[in-house]
């Protein structure tokens, strides 16, 4: 057995980003004390989500990677001897920014990124208004604790984007997420919304043969804009095996800190029971790059 244990912080976040920072510091140090050897973050931890409206000063919020929270979490990784998953609001160049992740090796050094490649525009969720999609394509990231297949959230509707991480080697897919519930929904509604989130990822994992993490962060941010009644975060982060069974549920109205172990090696027992990787018919995928098959 190979034993990863895991620790992710599902928190809600303030207006006031050093405050954030202040508590996301204090969960990482708790996590690695209590054993932790891979911290997951949620996404765009640092801040509010401000994509709820579009307003250019919300820019002033991007940052140049490598830049301050690479140094400050690349600290704590240093510290603690534990390796990061952060999102981050990157300022690229003048007008060019995206929605990044960046992984922080236990040394304090940034062992890859990955930029958001599938950016959602819809009520509350303004985000091609701020991201520009990724161009680094889906390439898991070497560490010192295996190959992290790293994605963030509205990614994690898309099997493509999963299957080529672990067509690539991926050991682990990674969903940093910030996912809530429309205030005009019914609670029926409301629980499909967050059932589906749940069982696509379930879904990627049994498919691929890996584990899968999803983090999200909870809580109810308003609109400033006022025009809805702003966003109910569900949390309800989760981890999952290999066969998609869950390991672990968080609440989905309360901030957590949960450190959960994977034995990394089943993953390699299930693709010998299922072997779907084998039997894919990659001879009759091509039409799969098309927008749609008219014909």
């Amino acid at each position: 057995m190979k034993e990863l244990k895991i620790g992710f912080l599902q928190q809600h976040n303030v207006s006031d980003a050093s405050v954030n920072i202040q508590r996301l510091s204090e969960g990482i140090a708790d996590l690695a004390t209590r054993g932790a050897q891979l911290i997951i973050l949620q996404e765009l931890h640092n801040s509010l989500y401000f994509c709820q409206v579009e307003d250019v000063n919300n820019f002033d919020l991007a940052e140049p990677i490598p830049g301050p929270s690479t140094d400050l979490y690349g600290e704590l990784a240093r510290q603690f001897g534990v390796v990061i998953v952060t999102s981050l609001f990157e300022k690229r160049a003048p007008g060019l920014y995206h929605n990044t992740a960046v992984v922080i090796e236990k040394d304090g050094t940034i062992a890859g990124k990955y930029r958001k490649m599938h950016i959602p525009d819809d009520p509350a969720y303004y985000e091609k208004f701020y991201f520009t999609p990724g161009d680094l394509g889906f390439r898991p990231i070497e560490t010192s604790i295996g190959k992290l297949g790293v994605l963030v959230c509205w990614d994690q509707w898309y099997p493509e984007a999963a299957r080529l991480m672990a067509l690539q080697g991926a050991e682990i897919l990674i969903y940093p997420t910030a996912i809530g519930y429309e205030s005009s929904d019914t609670p029926d509604e409301q629980e499909r919304q967050r059932e589906a989130w749940t069982t696509v990822m379930r879904g990627h994992a049994v498919a691929n043969g890996l584990p899968v993490i999803a983090v999200n962060r909870v809580g109810h941010e308003p609109d400033p804009s006022g025009q809805t009644n702003g966003i109910q975060f569900w949390g309800s982060s989760f981890v999952a095996g290999p066969q998609g069974e869950l390991l672990y549920r968080a609440s989905n109205d309360k901030e957590e800190r949960i450190v959960v172990s994977i034995d990394m090696h089943h993953s390699e027992q299930v693709r010998r029971w299922w072997p779907f990787l084998r039997d894919r018919r990659i001879d009759s995928y091509t039409d799969i790059t098309r927008r749609f098959i008219d014909e």
